[in-house]
């Protein structure tokens, strides 16, 4: 059931509320769901497939900023501010399938069911932790551990840390992710390469030891 693979550790029957309001959206690979300044009208729950939100700098280089996969979700800040308008672009990077849930329908749903709140006090939970942990990490980390530790991310969201695990975004997209330059993540890439950790092949790095990769990377350790 959608309800159960998407927010696991969210409660199930007010998920089911909440996906029962939504709509059913498929797009092609590159597709854009939006565009930074379009309006904020709905809530995206993934069921499949992998989105990239991206900013254009005021050089007019396009960055990417963060990347979700099925069971995450995006857009949610259109829930909450009325009249908003996005401040990313959000496209598939492959083909995938969200469930978008309208900020009306949504509103209507919190009336009947309060209970449902819970959904979106998580989200913005999640995201405003998520937010306050980058932050620390672009004012204490070195840079070739942000990049580690977003290929790591990647790893875990593509293929859930298996050996071998393909993550299919370019050296410009991860350093995006890690607020660092091209060079830098070459390098880092390079290095790891060298140590036989990954393997880079043309717009993909494959995670061949991701316990390795963690520990250079300072996170916790991976459960047997």
């Amino acid at each position: 059931m959608l309800e159960i693979q998407l927010f696991r550790d969210l409660p199930v029957p007010e998920l089911r509320r909440l996906v029962t309001v939504a709509r059913r959206r498929r797009f092609d690979r590159r597709e854009v769901v939006f565009h930074d300044g379009d309006p904020a009208d709905a809530l995206h729950l993934i069921a499949q497939g992998h989105f990239e939100a991206r900013i254009t700098t005021a050089l007019g280089d396009t960055v990417t900023v963060s990347v979700h996969g099925p069971g995450e979700a995006f857009g949610e800040m259109a829930l909450v501010q009325e009249g908003a308008v996005r401040s990313t672009t959000v496209a598939a990077l492959e083909p995938g399938e969200t469930y978008a849930v309208n900020r009306g329908d949504f509103a209507r749903l919190r009336r009947q069911y309060p209970a449902v709140n819970d959904v979106l006090v998580r989200l913005l939970a999640q995201r405003v932790r998520r937010t306050s942990d980058l932050l620390v990490e672009a004012l204490f980390v070195k840079a070739d551990v942000r990049v580690l530790r977003r290929l790591d991310e990647l790893a875990e969201l593509y293929g859930a840390r298996v050996p071998g695990t393909v993550v299919p975004l370019t050296q410009d997209d991860i350093a995006g992710l890690a607020g660092t330059s091209r060079a830098t993540v070459n390098r880092v890439l390079q290095e790891e390469a060298a140590r036989g950790t990954v393997e880079l092949r043309r717009g993909k790095t494959v995670v061949l030891e991701p316990a390795a990769l963690i520990r250079r990377a300072g996170l916790p350790r991976m459960q047997a």
